[in-house]
Parts: C-alpha cells; structure tokens; sequence
C-alpha cells in the first residue's frame, strides 16, 4: 500500500504547479507579443511575423524549460549537501545540536520540564531531529517532495508555449493590421487576468496585480513596436 502524502505536501504540490504555470505563460507570451509586435511594424508581412514568432515560442519555451529544471536540480542538490552536514554534526557533535534544539523551542515559549520533554522527544529519533533542524533552523524544505525538476521543467516549458500562442494566432487567420490590432487586445487583457489571479491567491490585491503585470506586457509590445518604427524606415 502506498504511503499516503501529508496535506501540507498536496497544497505545497498545487501551489508549485500554478507558479509554474504562471511563470511559464506570462514570460512567453510578453517576450513573444513584443517580438512580433516589432516585426508586424517593420515588415507587415505575415509570414515573416509567423516565423519569428514561432521560432521564438519554441526557443522560449525550450530556454525557459531549461531553467526550471536546472534551478530546481541546484535547490534539491542544496538541500542534499545540507543533510549532509547536519547528520555530520548530529553525529559528530550531538550535545551543540541537541543545544540548538533547546535553543529554538525555548524561542518559541517551552522552558523548564515541557522544554526538556520535548527536546528530548525530538533527539530520541534521528529522522525527526534532522527534519527538525533542516525546518526550523535552517527554514528549508525538501523541494523534491513537491515535483521533480523534470516536471517542473515540462510544465514551464509547456505553459510558455501556450503564454506565446495567445498575441501569435491572430496572424494565422488574418491579415497583419488586423491581427496586430486583436493581439493588442487580447494579450493585455489575459496579463491582466494571469497577473490577477497570482496576487488574488498570494497577497489578495487583485487589482494591483493584474494591472502590474498589464503594464510590463504593454512596455514590451511598445520597445517592440519602438524597434519595428525603427527598423521599418530604415528599410
């Protein structure tokens, strides 16, 4: 029978997979609204926005994978050399260890008889004094108890090509001033809904959220739009 998973470890679960996916859409479709925003101006030529827009969708999204996966490895890789060097120094030095546990519950309000029952509850087993000092004294948990670096690649990587799709599939189906003018509607509109919906679920300000992160998408399609001006009279 498999071992049933804590709820802590569940929500921790969901929130790494919407900040993931979150991080993921947003990146890809800023960087890629103003890539073709750029190119729409300077060229009006749909083929040339389609090509530059899908080869940076996937160029995006592969780099964007990359980071995930990589930044996730270095964080398990982190947490491992600092077990290491805990169970080093439980077994090395046990009572400066034992010590530091006294220490952080007495912070907490424990003294006298409760105090020492519960350091020594915790030193009687080495599994939870180690989870113990890894929590409170050094505030890290084990990131691959909530998804593997390979996922959370996949799913960053993903989420950047669907984040890019959005300001890019007008142009599929219609002529470039046509399609400029859907995207610019569109791919604001979705940062203020994405940008919302992170703060609703983090600080509960909406609002400012969704309007931040309307504004970041806005200075990237007018440096786009500003290097399309550009480029187009030189042409």
């Amino acid at each position: 029978m498999a071992k049933p998973q804590h709820p802590e470890n569940h929500s921790a679960a969901k929130g790494l997979l919407i900040r993931n996916i979150i991080l993921g859409g947003q990146d890809g479709l800023v960087n890629v609204f103003g890539i073709i925003l750029g190119v729409a101006v300077a060229t009006n030529s749909t083929p040339l926005v389609l090509l530059t827009g899908l080869a940076a969708t996937f160029a995006e999204s592969v780099s964007m994978a990359a980071v995930a996966y990589t930044s996730t490895k270095a964080e398990v890789e982190h947490y491992q050399s600092e077990i290491k060097r805990e169970l080093d120094e439980i077994d090395r030095v046990p009572e400066q260890e034992r010590k530091e546990i006294e220490d952080i519950y007495r912070a907490k309000g424990f003294s006298g008889k409760l105090l020492a029952q519960v350091v020594d509850q915790i030193c009687s087993n080495k599994k939870v004094w180690l989870e113990t000092m890894m929590r409170e004294e050094l505030h890290l948990e084990n990131p691959s108890e909530s998804m593997s670096a390979f996922w959370q690649g996949m799913v960053v990587g993903f989420s950047a090509i669907v984040g890019s799709l959005v300001p890019l599939v007008p142009y599929f189906f219609l002529p470039v001033s046509q399609a400029t003018t859907i995207a610019l509607i569109i791919s604001p509109l979705v940062l203020f809904a994405v940008g919302a919906y992170k703060s609703q679920i983090t600080s509960g300000k909406w609002l400012r959220g969704g309007l931040e992160l309307m504004l970041i998408g806005g200075a990237a399609a007018l440096a786009g739009y500003l290097v399309g001006v550009l480029f187009h009279v030189q042409v």
